[in-house]
């Protein structure tokens, strides 16, 4: 028992208790007997019967083999459980039922919040919504727009690809055990297309973590040292997408960092 509670801890892992939040993070996707549903560490299954109740099927990744034979012995109807890590489960594999969506629902636990977002993000043509349990300072990282402290690379990778939106905040008190932080979900809706036409989308992104790499400095500055390239090249590409090039990262929209993009060799 105690490494089973020693993993979950290792997770960061907080049991959702609160019944009226767990009806609010599935009323956020709204799943219908047509739509097939991935819901991310079950654990105790706050979020799981409702699923089920209205899902045509749900699929459970639970990496905590005790938590997920716990969960199958409840014996829930079109609800399949799988032990599995969602950091490196194939979303990718996921097929859309007829007429139906394909919706993701879980409590990320806050230690692999990141690495689970950046695989569904990256396996997105195969999901249409999702609603996320973050730690709240994750997830108002990705809603936050331009100009904001929390803007980032990871609030300009995720928006590329989906609408998001801060969704509900979440207080300590709603878990067991009460985490030291506050939680918030984020809802998205995966783009039929990217925000902004790209030639190259892998060196959008090379560019934008370059940029963000070193956000207290210049935004030339940031790219010569991010992708190692003249402190002059880096300030001819800005100034050529119609940028200043003593701004900084923060400040840049998507469309901004599209330009950059096309500018920098």
């Amino acid at each position: 028992m105690r490494s089973v509670t020693n993993k979950r801890r290792a997770l960061g892992q907080h049991f959702l208790r609160d019944t009226g939040i767990a009806r609010a993070i599935v009323e956020l996707v709204a799943p219908t007997p047509r739509d097939r549903v991935v819901e991310i560490g079950p654990g105790e299954g706050a979020l799981t019967a409702e699923l089920a109740r209205r899902a045509g099927q749900v699929v459970a990744l639970e990496v905590d083999r005790d938590l997920a034979a716990r969960l199958r012995a409840r014996g829930l109807e079109r609800l399949e459980v799988l032990d599995a890590d969602a950091r490196t489960w194939d979303y990718g594999t996921l097929t859309r039922p007829a007429g139906g969506r394909v919706l993701v629902v879980g409590n990320l636990p806050y230690s692999v919040g990141k690495p689970i977002l950046e695989a569904l993000v990256t396996a997105r043509t195969a999901i249409d919504e999702m609603a996320l349990m973050l730690q709240r300072e994750v997830a108002e990282r990705l809603a936050a727009p331009p100009g904001s402290k929390t803007y980032g690379s990871l609030s300009v990778l995720t928006q590329l690809y989906c609408e998001v939106r801060l969704a509900l905040r979440v207080p300590p008190g709603a878990f067991r055990p009460p985490p030291k932080v506050d939680s918030a979900v984020v809802h998205l809706r995966v783009r039929a297309t990217p925000r902004v036409a790209l030639r190259d989308e892998r060196r959008f992104h090379v560019v934008v973590r370059a940029a963000f790499g070193q956000r207290r400095k210049m935004l030339a500055n940031a790219l010569a040292a991010g992708l190692s390239v003249p402190l002059e090249t880096a300030r001819e590409a800005a100034a050529g997408a119609g940028i200043d090039p003593r701004r900084r990262a923060e400040t840049l929209s998507i469309d901004e960092f599209a330009a950059l993009t096309e500018r920098v060799p």
